[in-house]
């Protein structure tokens, strides 16, 4: 019996009311007082014709579908997806589910993204966002969803996030490379107006003009493949022959920058000394091991988990959703990439 059963269907099998099979599947059957005979009954039945219930028809009803999206750059980026997997343990303790998809930092697939998760009834949104969709963030804020950013925020709009200090993160991480004897600093990032890599370079700026030091800087398209990407790194270093180290802005321009040192024939961190922002097993397992400016990934999920529950708990009474703007601080994991320049 494995055709598709209803609440309706599974009532008039058992002769019971429908809102007594509700209650049962809706585990409130104790406190309105079901015997424990029929609650076995229900039970045993919907197992048996393997019973699946309509969430989007439950939705449609009670304007919930206890369902979060998590909306990342790229979800196979081991930062994002380990930020994702410590979120569906909070929600899950919290009865929500965690629906996950990649923007690749695409606009139009963002927006398209958000509307098909609208139409779904998604209660809210937990985003890395890209450029250029502040009025669909805006649109979920001013329809009383609850949004949390991360990673990134845009500046001007309100809406609850959770970020790194940037600046002061990778203006650490420069300040142990000059320590160690570096001084002719390279900053390899992406191309972009985002916050979280307009705060990593001003970090690197700053640093740079403390020490009176010269800036290089490689600027890198985004979407760009990591052929592509270590490319670009082979021509960077060989136009500045003179630079002594590298800061990376994220782990994956990292690890093709590891590749393209190695083309170079370079060692590290004798010829050249290595910092990345954002750690990876890659990091830990290369040799040396790489200095890396690492995230409180626990600390980021809890905050974004905590602040969507809250804000999901003021959905439900008056007054205005407001999500908490929460900055946090980034640790310098110092490892064998930036022991020193040869002697």
């Amino acid at each position: 019996m494995k055709n598709k059963q209803t609440i309706r269907d599974i009532a008039d099998k058992l002769q019971l009311s429908i809102t007594t099979v509700s209650l049962v599947l809706n585990g409130k059957a104790r406190e309105n007082r079901i015997s424990q005979e029929v609650i076995d009954r229900v039970l045993k039945f919907v197992k048996e014709v393997d019973y699946r219930p309509n969430h989007f028809a439950r939705s449609l009803r009670n304007g919930k579908s206890k369902i979060i999206a998590f909306m990342a750059e790229d979800i196979s980026n081991p930062f994002f997806s380990g930020i994702a997997r410590l979120i569906e343990d909070g929600a899950n303790n919290s009865g929500y589910k965690i629906v996950y998809c990649s923007t690749e930092n695409n606009a139009e697939k963002t927006r398209e993204l958000i509307r098909t998760f609208r139409d779904r009834r998604v209660d809210a949104y937990i985003i890395t966002p890209t450029e250029g969709i502040e009025k669909e963030v805006e649109g979920l804020v001013n329809n009383g969803i609850p949004v949390m950013l991360f990673d990134r925020y845009f500046t001007g709009l309100s809406t609850g996030y959770v970020v790194i200090d940037n600046e002061d993160s990778t203006y650490n991480a420069i300040q142990h490379l000059v320590g160690q004897g570096y001084q002719r600093i390279g900053f390899v990032t992406l191309d972009s107006r985002q916050t979280q890599m307009s705060g990593r370079y001003s970090g690197y700026a700053r640093a740079m003009e403390v020490h009176d030091l010269p800036e290089y800087v490689l600027r890198i398209p985004y979407g760009c493949s990591e052929q592509q990407i270590e490319h670009a790194i082979v021509g960077f270093l060989s136009e500045n022959e003179d630079i002594d180290s590298l800061f990376f802005s994220s782990n994956y321009l990292g690890v093709s920058g590891l590749k393209a040192i190695r083309q170079k024939g370079l060692s590290i961190p004798g010829d050249i000394g290595v910092v990345a922002f954002d750690d990876s097993e890659v990091f830990r397992m290369y040799t040396p091991a790489i200095t890396t400016v690492t995230q409180p990934m626990e600390e980021i999920s809890t905050c974004l988990v905590d602040s969507i529950l809250e804000q999901l708990v003021q959905k439900d009474g008056p007054g205005e959703i407001r999500g908490k703007e929460i900055e946090l601080s980034a640790r310098l994991v110092v490892r064998g990439s930036s022991a020193g320049k040869q002697k």
